[in-house]
C-alpha cells in the first residue's frame, strides 16, 4: 500500500486492498496477473500495489526490535558458523560488560555457537561475524525481510 505521495506504507492482504478500491479510498496501481476475485456475476483482478486517494501522515517509522524480527534480518541463519537450527540471540557486546538490547548489538546465533562465545566478544572467542548488526530501515525491512515481495513493488521500494 502506498500513501498518496506513491512512499511505501505497508504490507496489506489482497483483499483489504480490494476494498479499499472498491470504496474508493484507493486506486489501483498494478494488478497480479495470475490471481482475479470473483462474484457470482463478476470477475475482477487482484490488486498487487495500491495507493490511497488521501495522504496519510506517519511520523517516523521504524521496524519493532524483537526476536522475530532480528532473525529475519540475519536471515535466520547464525551469524557465527551459518546453521539455521536452535537459533538464539547473541549479545555481541555482552550484557554483563555493559552492552545494551540494541539493533547494532544482537546477533542471531545458534546455541552451540552462543554457548561457545560465553561472556566474550567476538574477537576474544575468534568467532568472526558473517555481517556486522544494524537496524534495518522500514523500507529495506519490508523489500528484503518480509517474506514476500512482489517484483510491482520493486520500483516503490527502491533497489538498494
Amino acid at each position: 500500500m502506498l500513501n498518496q505521495d506513491y512512499s511505501p506504507l505497508t504490507v496489506c492482504s489482497a483483499e483489504r486492498a480490494f476494498l479499499l478500491i472498491y470504496a474508493e479510498k484507493a486506486e489501483r496501481v498494478h494488478d497480479d496477473p495470475e490471481m482475479t476475485i470473483r462474484t457470482v456475476t463478476q470477475v475482477f483482478k487482484m490488486p498487487s500495489v495500491i495507493r490511497l486517494q488521501d495522504y496519510i501522515y506517519v511520523p517516523y517509522k521504524s521496524v519493532l526490535l524483537s526476536r522475530q524480527n532480528v532473525f529475519k534480518r540475519d536471515r535466520h541463519e547464525c551469524q557465527y558458523c551459518g546453521s539455521g537450527k536452535e537459533l538464539t540471540l547473541d549479545h555481541v557486546i555482552p550484557r554483563s560488560r555493559g552492552g545494551s538490547s540494541t539493533w547494532s548489538n544482537l546477533a542471531t546465533a545458534c546455541k552451540k555457537c552462543n554457548s561457545y562465545k560465553g561472556d566474550r566478544t567476538p574477537e576474544e572467542a575468534e568467532m568472526p561475524l558473517a555481517t556486522a548488526p544494524f537496524k534495518p530501515s522500514y523500507v529495506m525491512f519490508v523489500r528484503n525481510f518480509s517474506g514476500f515481495t512482489s517484483k510491482e513493488w520493486l520500483t516503490y521500494l527502491g533497489t538498494n
